[in-house]
């Protein structure tokens, strides 16, 4: 039985050492995830409303978070916007499509919410089929007018971004930027894992280091 419900206090260690086992060695040696989703529930952009586990019978498996972001216009307009992430599922329940039930769930919760687009970063292949695009589509970008590969949008409700001879400069919470000390020294309440190389760092390293022309 699967079941999607808001995350409470009794998860918070669980989600922790799920989105830790999800990332550990993905991106780079170990990984900082666990500790974003431990400071994020305290910050002020913290969405608590669209923050979700997955439940395989009566397990967490997953977890999926929302902080709010925004969107700057050449005409000074401001729209504010969503951002995920970190989303992960348990690796020995990956490539089972709970990935996407979580999301899809939460998107129409975001929609009740009154919230009409999200901006993430990540691989193009694991978003594309959930309607992310990229962000020069939009013309969507970061300061200096780059357009990474990575960065994809998704129009929540048809049209939100129809606007799209306005270019806009996207903006994340502060709270993305971790202190990468403090990481380190919250990664040692957990049990030791051994630190790899592995090719999906050097994946990530392609698109986060590339842009769009």
């Amino acid at each position: 039985m699967i079941k999607i419900r808001n995350e409470n206090k009794k998860d918070y260690k669980r989600v922790e050492e799920i989105t830790r086992e999800a990332f550990y060695n993905m991106y780079m040696p170990g990984c900082f995830e666990h500790y974003l989703v431990h400071i994020m529930r305290g910050h002020e952009d913290f969405i608590p409303e669209l923050d979700f586990v997955i439940e395989s019978d009566g397990e967490v498996i997953g977890n999926i978070m929302y902080t709010k972001s925004r969107l700057v216009g050449e005409d000074e307009r401001e729209k504010n916007i969503l951002t995920f992430g970190p989303v992960c599922i348990l690796p020995k329940y990956q490539r089972k499509g709970y990935g996407k039930m979580l999301m899809e769930y939460s998107f129409e919760k975001a929609i009740n919410l009154g919230y009409d687009s999200i901006v993430i970063f990540g691989s193009p292949s694991n978003y594309v089929g959930l309607g992310f695009k990229s962000c020069k589509k939009y013309n969507i970008c970061l300061e200096g007018d780059v357009f990474p590969t990575a960065m994809l949008v998704k129009e929540l409700v048809p049209g939100a971004l129809k606007e799209r001879e306005i270019k806009w400069k996207y903006f994340d919470s502060p709270v993305m930027q971790i202190n990468e000390a403090k990481a380190r020294e919250f990664d040692e309440r957990f049990e030791k894992k051994e630190k790899k190389h592995t090719l999906s760092q050097e994946e990530f390293y392609i698109y986060s280091n590339s842009v769009i022309k």
